[in-house]
This record gives C-alpha cells, sequence and structure tokens, in this order.
C-alpha cells in the first residue's frame, strides 16, 4: 500500500509558521534569549539553539559531530548514499510504502533526534519529506550542514540545537520520532529513548537505531581506541584512525576466507566461513572496507565508531526492556552484528 501524507506544508521564510506555535512560543528575532521547557535558548542564523553547559563527555561528543559532518565530502558521495540508502531499508523497510503511515493523517509532526547532516532522513523518508512537519534535533551544529542539504534539494525543514536526552519539546505532541544511531551518542540511551517517549502521542510511532554489544574482544579494542582518542583534537583523532582504516582496506583486498570449524564461545565468534576481513573487523576491531567507497568514507565510517566519548552498546533485552517501560510496542526488529533496529507504538 502507498500512501499519500497529504500536501506540502507552507512555510514563511525558511521557518515554517507551524513550529512556533507548536512550541508555545511568539517567534523569535535574530539573537533572542528565551527559555523553552526550562531550558535557555538563543534564536541564531533561524534557528533555535540550546545554550546550557553539557556533560564533559556530551560536549566532547558534540564537538567531534560538528567536525565529522562539516566534512562533506566523506559522506555524501553517490555510492555512500545509496549504501545507505539500501542499508535503511533493509533495517526498516520501505518507508513510503508502509501501511501504518495513514494512522497519522495528513502532515505529521517528524522529530528527527540526533539529526546530523539528515543523511539518514534524506535517504530514508526522501519524497515524504515534504508531506510532514519535520524538526531536526541536534546537540552539535551539524545542524546547520543539514538545514544547507535540505536547501541544496529544494526542501523545507526546521532545526533545533538541543540535547536529545532533554528534549525541549511538549509531552504527547509528536506523531513521528526518527533517531538513527544517536541515542547511544547520549549521556544515556535508556534516559533519551524514555524521554523522547514521553514527547510521542499515543499512537505515535518511533524508530531507531543503537549499537549492540560485541565479544569481548571487540568490546575490549573499541574502549581501548575511543579512550585514547578523548585526548585528542578532532583533527588529529581522524588521522590517528587512517592507520586503522588502511588495516581494513588490506584485509578486504586480500580477499582470503577462513572456515571456523565450530562456535568459540568463549569469545563469541561463531561458526562458518567468513572473510579474514570481516573476522577481524567484527571480533576484533572496527576497520571498516567497501571498496565503492574511497578511503576518506572509509575512515570517516570507522571515526564515526570510535571518536565519541558516548557511544554505549546494548543488548536487545536492555532495548526490549527499556521500550515496555516507555510504553512502546515493538512492531519491527531487526538484530544485527552491527547494531538493533526498532519500530515501536506508543501504547500507553
Amino acid at each position: 500500500m502507498t500512501m499519500s501524507l497529504g500536501h506540502s506544508i507552507n512555510f514563511k521564510g525558511h521557518t515554517p509558521v507551524w513550529l512556533y506555535d507548536y512550541l508555545g512560543i511568539l517567534e523569535p528575532k535574530e539573537g533572542d534569549e528565551l527559555d523553552l521547557a526550562g531550558q535557555k535558548f538563543i534564536q541564531r542564523k533561524g534557528i533555535l539553539r540550546n545554550q546550557l553547559l553539557l556533560s564533559e563527555n556530551q560536549a566532547q561528543t558534540e564537538k567531534i559531530f560538528d567536525f565529522k559532518w562539516k566534512k562533506e565530502n566523506t559522506f555524501d558521495s553517490q555510492a555512500s548514499l545509496s549504501r545507505m540508502r539500501l542499508w535503511l531499508i533493509e533495517r526498516y523497510g520501505d518507508i513510503s510504502t508502509a501501511d501504518w503511515l495513514i494512522d497519522h493523517g495528513e502532515n505529521p509532526i517528524l522529530i528527527d533526534a540526533g539529526c546530523g547532516a539528515a543523511m539518514s532522513t534524506l535517504e530514508l523518508f526522501g519524497n515524504l519529506i515534504p508531506k510532514v512537519r519535520y524538526l531536526g534535533v541536534d546537540v552539535s551544529s551539524a545542524i546547520d550542514v543539514a538545514a544547507k542539504r535540505f536547501a541544496e534539494r529544494g526542501l523545507q525543514g526546521t532545526f533545533m540545537q538541543a540535547d536529545i536526552n532533554k528534549p525541549p519539546l511538549p509531552i504527547n505532541s509528536v506523531d513521528l520520532i526518527f533517531s538513527e544511531g544517536a541515542l547511544h551518542h547520549t549521556d544515556s540511551t535508556k534516559e533519551s529513548l524514555l524521554s523522547l517517549s514521553r514527547c510521542l502521542k499515543k499512537g505515535g510511532r518511533i524508530l531507531f537505531y543503537v549499537y549492540r554489544k560485541k565479544g569481548p574482544i571487540r568490546e575490549f579494542t573499541d574502549d581501548l581506541i575511543r579512550d585514547q582518542l578523548q585526548t585528542m583534537q578532532p583533527q588529529k583523532a581522524w588521522e590517528a584512525v587512517e592507520p586503522l582504516s588502511k588495516l581494513g582496506i588490506a584485509l578486504g583486498e586480500l580477499d582470503a576466507e577462513i572456515e571456523i570449524p565450530q562456535p568459540i564461545e568463549l569469545l563469541g565468534i561463531p561458526a562458518g566461513r567468513t572473510t579474514v576481513q570481516r573476522l577481524f573487523y567484527w571480533h576484533i576491531a572496527k576497520a571498516f572496507y567497501d571498496n565503492n567507497l574511497s578511503f576518506e568514507e572509509m575512515n570517516h565510517i570507522n571515526f564515526d565508531w570510535y571518536a565519541p566519548a558516548n557511544a554505549t552498546r546494548h543488548t536487545p533485552k536492555e532495548i526490549q526492556e527499556w521500550c515496555k517501560e516507555a510504553g512502546l510496542f515493538i512492531e519491527r526488529e531487526v538484530v544485527e552484528n552491527a547494531g538493533i533496529t526498532v519500530i515501536a507504538k506508543k501504547v500507553k
């Protein structure tokens, strides 16, 4: 079933006319300061931006993503975007043909929680974006990149710089929340999920992806590398990851396979045939390889994993328990080595 979400949204200048009514505030002017849900905001470059101090880890994570998403040449090629779109559809399904869209009426509010440069939303929601009231929220100034990318595609959207662990949004007011790979980059994945869920209307849906916990060697290596990168400026951290990315390419180009005769339960390694690169990738250290991507694009993927201080990993059981606590019924769950993807409906 293909679902149309109604007519495109009318905008006033760069800002949708619905936003300030939704937030319950008067339209601010450039430089205006205001309170929003008990938090201090300032209007700058047409975007409301939180002025509150972040935790040390969240501040470092914000700095990393500010750096990463401004390197547009490392993620914006057709090969990179096509790869992302296919992976998103594998996990969430083709949203444009989802039967459940009809539940949310015309022009639903869509919150992109942890939008970054809005790469995932643009690829997954595509031509549905003009039919929703879109609000991209991110802790970093990557929202400026997202706004630019929307404009380049002739799409209208609005953006806010805020911590999704404490979303300054009215409770029970949102139709759809999309949070692709962002909840685990906050101070608390659980609290972010609970906080965002409170913003959902009853019957509203949240679509999200979080990292999955890996085997013991990979977990140890991930923490070891991540701890070392915390003391570096983003550019130095980017350069420090490059040798690992080069190793991933060398292993990939080796194109060698190995048969693991039986599960190594002590190390969380399953039996079966795999490439040497994937054995290293899943069970020793993340060294991504895709011969359709450039070196910079592959380094971007490894940097994205290792550089943020906040990057927790979870089990399916944890996610299921947290969804239940949040009053969410899981309609779709896809568990992979990399992570856990969920579409859940708020039932209470």
